[in-house]
């Protein structure tokens, strides 16, 4: 059976074999390039591009009733077989756990490790449809076409702009996408990131947090930021990069132990021998700051999910690869959510 290096050095001669030649590639690394978002017109039955920095009409009664920000991320596994059946899965459960939000929380997702396939799986959703603006439809981008982030934005929700920052430390073609809300007349920094994958000598991640955690502090009259992702937290210095970063970590703030079982979310669902060989870790993460968000609540979710039950052939293949279920990724995903707040020195 294939190491988890083993897969992963796999993965990045995909990436590598699939990367963008520099000639046709539009931005610059380490510096923000817009791109569009798109949200889905019902009269046409087509997604609609709308141009970076530009927001369409919004609902201000809407608008006006959000108190609070609920964010979700999840990485779904881009090397196991079955996408589809396993994405479908992933977003049905998504979207019986968001179904359930107060109406006056509004809602971001946060994807990670998605395929081209993917992105038509999800933007194919019709709950997706109705209530979500979608930052990709294609992989134009990203720097590789094998994988990358997509981020799901509440329609009540009015975006002040959308930009992606391709790391320049990168074997792997990792990036952060930033989001930018307004709503109750504040904005908000949303971030979503893949960070280096390995324990690699020099390491990556580092270099890869300062420059997503420049554009979190770009703009002090934000009323915060925050950046969830996969951020592959494998080696002792990834405990303090929040630290390092003038960042809180969610789960710490709230009482959590680094080590603790509660707060892993790699390795229940690996296959055995890794789990045995490497153990479980934190490798989501949330980490955020501003006076005018106050942190509620941080919990996982997506724990035992599996492929439908109709899918026997996708199970039984997953199955023979030797996991002990046929879940849908080998992460549990998180959920972090926050209150704005009207005074500012909170």
């Amino acid at each position: 059976m294939a190491t988890m290096d083993e897969l992963f050095q796999k993965a990045i001669k995909q990436a590598a074999a699939q990367k963008k030649q520099p000639e046709l590639i539009p931005w610059k690394s380490d510096e923000p390039w817009p791109q569009p978002y798109y949200s889905w017109d019902s009269g046409s039955e087509v997604w609609q591009l709308f141009k970076p920095l530009t927001s369409p009409s919004n609902d201000e009664s809407q608008s006006s009733s959000i108190s609070a920000i609920a964010v979700y991320s999840w990485n779904i596994d881009f090397m196991l077989p079955f996408a589809e059946t396993r994405m479908k899965a992933a977003l049905a459960h998504l979207e019986g756990l968001t179904s359930q939000l107060a109406s006056t929380t509004a809602i971001v997702i946060n994807l990670q490790e998605c395929t081209p396939s993917d992105l038509i799986t999800i933007s194919q959703q019709e709950w997706v449809r109705d209530r979500f603006y979608i930052t990709d439809l294609d992989s134009s981008a990203w720097a590789s076409s094998l994988y990358g982030t997509v981020t799901l934005v509440d329609r009540r929700l009015e975006i002040a702009s959308c930009f992606r920052v391709h790391y320049s430390a990168t074997q792997m073609e990792r990036d952060a996408l930033f989001v930018d809300v307004a709503v109750a007349a504040k904005k908000v920094r949303l971030g979503n990131t893949h960070l280096e994958s390995l324990a690699l000598d020099p390491p990556l991640r580092p270099s890869q947090m300062r420059v997503a955690a420049t554009y979190l502090h770009a703009d002090e009259s934000y009323a915060g930021a925050v950046i969830t992702g996969d951020f592959n937290a494998i080696q002792p210095f990834d405990a303090a990069l929040h630290a390092d970063n003038g960042l809180k970590d969610t789960y710490l703030e709230l009482g959590g132990r680094e080590g603790a079982d509660d707060g892993f979310t790699w390795g229940q669902q690996a296959l055995a021998a890794l789990r045995e060989r490497f153990g479980c870790s934190r490798m989501d993460k949330a980490y955020f700051f501003g006076g005018g968000i106050k942190l509620q609540s941080f919990e996982r979710f997506g724990a035992d999910i599996e492929v439908g039950g109709g899918d026997k052939k996708q199970k039984d293949g997953l199955l023979a690869l030797g996991f002990e279920r046929a879940w849908v990724t080998d992460h549990l995903g998180i959920k972090a959510t926050f209150s704005l707040v009207n005074d500012t020195r909170l």
